[in-house]
């Protein structure tokens, strides 16, 4: 009777180690759709990225005034050619008249229009990836607070199974035959929710149908997710300043590294990070996450780039 008692206990401990049932509405929305994107797919074709900075014939004004990184931003965003002529009517000797002060404000609005219009840009694209990582790290922390739950419980269990054993063989069962039974049932118990507790890994069913991590790894030459500018921006590779990486190429190193993804992964790691959706635990969740974050961060640095283009077309 004692016996069937310590196992209706365990069974009771371990019946909703399968169960993965989500009730919170918020989280189930969170698994099956993404919110984060409220603008049409970019469509474009190769010819519509910007030229390769060192495809361009510069002008001597452009090489003498803007260092690479700033003539390449620059170049991104489409207006070398205007920083060019802005030069070029500054340094002429007639550069005060009414009609040369009107071209200068005339150009100096375009470009900072496109340098806005730019900015805008990356900020849309940088409040996806974040909002995307938002929504994954919801998850993954729901996850983590049933893997915790649940092994609160295991351990709780397993304190109860050994007083309990410690109490029924220490003298309240007087027969020996019944208290081994009793000792090894309960030891058996210890050791099934110890294991319990080592393979304790919630899972769950999560959905990305659209798939940024996806461009980055496999390198497509144009993406339905980056706008022109900002896939240029992260795959531009400067062979004139031996540059032979890009910052996408740097984004990958960092996710190999760091043991974020295995370079020999198989094709089953693919499809989790980089397909439509899989089944994820919460650390795989938390892994998805952190690989947004840092895509975010390498795109938000165009913004540094383009401050310093400003700054530098204020100094002209």
């Amino acid at each position: 009777m004692k016996t069937r008692f310590i196992f209706a206990i365990l069974f009771t401990l371990t019946s909703c180690v399968s169960c993965r049932a989500i009730k919170d509405p918020a989280i189930r929305d969170a698994l099956d759709k993404s919110n984060c994107n409220q603008q049409n797919l970019y469509s474009y074709m190769v010819a519509d990225l910007p030229l390769p900075l060192h495809e361009i014939e510069l002008s001597g004004e452009l090489k003498d005034n803007l260092d690479r990184r700033t003539l390449n931003v620059a170049n991104a965003v489409g207006i070398l050619d205007l920083i060019d002529r802005y030069i070029k009517v500054k340094n002429n000797g007639d550069s005060t008249s009414l009609e040369a002060r009107m071209e200068l404000l005339e150009i100096r609005q375009n470009m900072d229009h496109s340098i806005n219009s730019a900015s805008i840009e990356i900020s849309a694209v940088s409040s996806e990836m974040d909002c995307e990582e938002e929504r994954i790290s919801q998850v993954a922390n729901y996850l983590s607070g049933k893997q915790g739950e649940r092994e609160s419980r295991f351990t709780k269990g397993a304190i109860v199974l050994g007083a309990l054993g410690t109490i029924l063989t220490g003298g309240v069962i007087k027969n020996d035959g019944i208290s081994n039974t009793v000792g090894i049932v309960g030891g058996v118990g210890e050791a099934a929710l110890g294991l319990l507790m080592l393979f304790n890994r919630e899972s769950v069913d999560f959905h990305h149908e659209r798939n940024a991590l996806r461009d980055v790894w496999t390198d497509v030459r144009t993406s339905e997710i980056f706008p022109p500018m900002v896939w240029y921006y992260l795959n531009y590779r400067d062979p004139s300043i031996g540059k032979d990486k890009s910052l996408r190429d740097e984004i990958i190193e960092k996710w190999t590294n760091l043991g974020q993804i295995d370079p020999k992964s198989n094709e089953s790691t693919e499809l989790l990070y980089f397909g439509k959706g899989a089944e994820y635990t919460a650390e795989e969740l938390e892994n998805r996450a952190d690989m947004y974050d840092q895509l975010e961060s390498s795109i938000t640095l165009m913004k540094q780039d383009l401050k310093a283009l400003s700054l530098k077309i204020d100094g002209l």
